[in-house]
Order: structure tokens, then C-alpha cells, then sequence
């Protein structure tokens, strides 16, 4: 799935006729075309078709569309693969995974559906469960029969099966949002964090992007198209960024520090792990810059 960056992934109801014909167009990184949680369980087979046609009727960019089906133990599930199995989807995104036992079994499902093997594996991490094995279930990433890519944090079931509060620091997860941040980066995926309820305060939204990118969450789900433009904005590098990874890029090719592990850029000590970081700076900015 060669998504450049997955600063703002927005749900998309699969039972929502009216917001699937404007996705495309929100300026999102990413879409998630859910018929989970986010669809009636009378609904499920018209969102289905609905996603199904969505996808029929997109002239490119399927890599940037992730189809969240229901669970593996759900009535509908293998219908939700079949269909899978005609799309382009970029991944498939697996609700309530516990363990790798979970990932393998739906990789074997999405064998069985037809579903190509180049598709993705995305998982989402919303139970204490899975954060008790986000170790195993990252190191799917090597073996799991269809790769998995990346996880998605489901905030509001983790609150609710915590029994936690919600606070604007969320002090009850931020330990659990790093642990899988540590898990993803050991395992090269992507991680995104989870969403933010109340789409009309955008103070506070934008708060808990900025937590999330201190974190180190390559982006953040989204529940509203109002969202998307805050988001993309505080994921991206700003200028003050751009400006000092340039200069490191720039200071480690000069002759003079060529074969130094170490050097002094503006009164401060700078290694290779910054110029690795620098690079990765850049290559964001390049990705995330406006298109045109």
C-alpha cells in the first residue's frame, strides 16, 4: 500500500451514500470505508454493496482506500471478504485483534475469500488484551501470509473496556499509546492513533494531534471532514523543521565532516541518528506538500 503518509485516515460509513460520493475529495490521506462499528447491524449488506460500488467507480487511488470489515466471528464477515476480494483495496482492516492467533486466522480467511496476496493486513488495537500483546501482534509484520502494514487505535473501546476516564491529557492510555508506538517502530509499521469524539471543538482536537505526534503517531483517525485539514497541518513538518533538517543534511555533506560520526551545528551536538531523522523529515515534507 504506497501511501506516501497517513497524517489524517478518515472513516467513511459504508451505509452513508452522500458522505462515500464526497470522500474523495475531504483531502484526506487516507480513507477507511468501515462496515463495523460505524454501520447498523441492519445495514451491513447495503453497505456492503455500497463500498463495493464505491470502489467500482474510482478511477485511481484505490492504495489509499482501507475497508474495515467486521469481526471474523461475525455473521457477516464472509461476505465482507468476498467483496474484498473484488476490490483494489489498499488493506483490510481486522477489528478486536488480541493476538497473533487473530491475524493469522484472518489472513487464512482472506485466503480462502480469494482476496489477492499483495493486499495489506492493518489491525486495530482496542482491548486491554491487545495491549498486553502488542509484541506478538507486531511481530506479525514478519509472516503472517498477507503483510501486515499497520495499527490503528481504537481510543473509545480501550476507555470503555479499561473502565478509564476520559481526560484531555489521557493519562489513562498515554502509557499504552507509546507501548504501541515501540511496537510498531521495531516492527516497521505504521501507527495510528485513535479518534477525537467531540468534532466540533477543534482546540481540543488539535491538542490531541499534537500529543499524538509527541508521541510518535504517524497520524491520527478522523470521524468528520472538519477534522482533516488540522490534522494534515500539525502532522506535517512546519518550517522551523524543514529549516534545521536541511541544515543538518547540508552540514553532513560538506568535505570537512565527511567520515565523522559527530559534529556541531549551531552550538549543538548532531549524529547520524539525526541525519537519518533529518532525511525522514524531508522525505515527509516532500510527501505531504500540496499537489499541483
Amino acid at each position: 500500500m504506497d501511501v506516501k503518509c497517513l497524517r489524517s485516515v478518515l472513516y467513511v460509513p459504508g451505509s452513508n451514500v452522500k458522505a462515500l460520493a464526497k470522500a474523495a475529495q475531504r483531502g484526506a490521506d487516507c480513507l477507511i470505508l468501515d462496515l463495523e462499528d460505524g454501520v447498523a447491524p441492519e445495514t451491513k449488506a447495503a453497505a456492503r454493496e455500497n463500498v463495493a460500488g464505491f470502489m467500482r467507480g474510482l478511477a485511481g487511488g484505490e492504495n489509499k482506500i482501507v475497508i474495515r470489515i467486521n469481526g471474523l466471528e461475525s455473521d457477516w464477515a464472509r461476505a465482507d471478504l468476498e467483496m474484498l476480494a473484488g476490490t483494489r483495496a489498499g488493506a483490510v482492516l481486522l477489528p478486536k485483534v488480541e493476538g497473533a492467533q487473530d491475524v493469522h486466522a484472518a489472513a487464512a480467511a482472506m485466503k480462502v475469500a480469494g482476496v489477492d496476496e499483495e493486499m495489506r493486513l492493518w489491525v486495530m488495537m482496542e482491548t486491554p488484551l491487545a495491549m498486553l500483546k502488542v509484541q506478538e501482534i507486531a511481530a506479525c509484520a514478519h509472516g503472517a501470509g498477507y503483510p501486515l502494514a499497520a495499527m490503528v487505535i481504537g481510543t473509545n473501546d480501550l476507555y470503555a473496556e479499561l473502565r478509564a476516564q476520559v481526560t484531555p491529557d489521557r493519562v489513562a492510555i498515554a502509557g499504552l499509546l507509546g507501548s504501541c508506538v515501540a511496537a510498531a517502530r521495531a516492527y516497521d509499521l505504521d501507527v495510528v492513533d485513535g479518534v477525537y469524539n467531540d468534532f466540533a471543538d477543534i482546540s481540543g482536537f488539535e491538542a490531541e494531534c499534537r500529543q499524538g505526534r509527541v508521541l510518535g503517531m504517524d497520524g491520527k483517525s478522523l470521524i468528520h471532514p472538519a477534522q482533516v485539514e488540522p490534522c494534515n497541518r500539525i502532522f506535517s513538518p512546519d518550517d522551523s523543521e524543514i529549516r534545521w533538517a536541511r541544515d543538518i543534511v547540508r552540514a553532513f555533506s560538506l568535505p570537512e565532516n565527511s567520515g565523522k560520526g559527530a559534529i556541531s551545528i549551531d552550538g549543538q551536538m548532531v549524529e547520524h541518528l539525526h541525519l537519518e531523522n533529518a532525511k525522514r523529515v524531508l522525505r515527509l515534507a516532500a510527501a505531504s506538500a500540496p499537489k499541483g
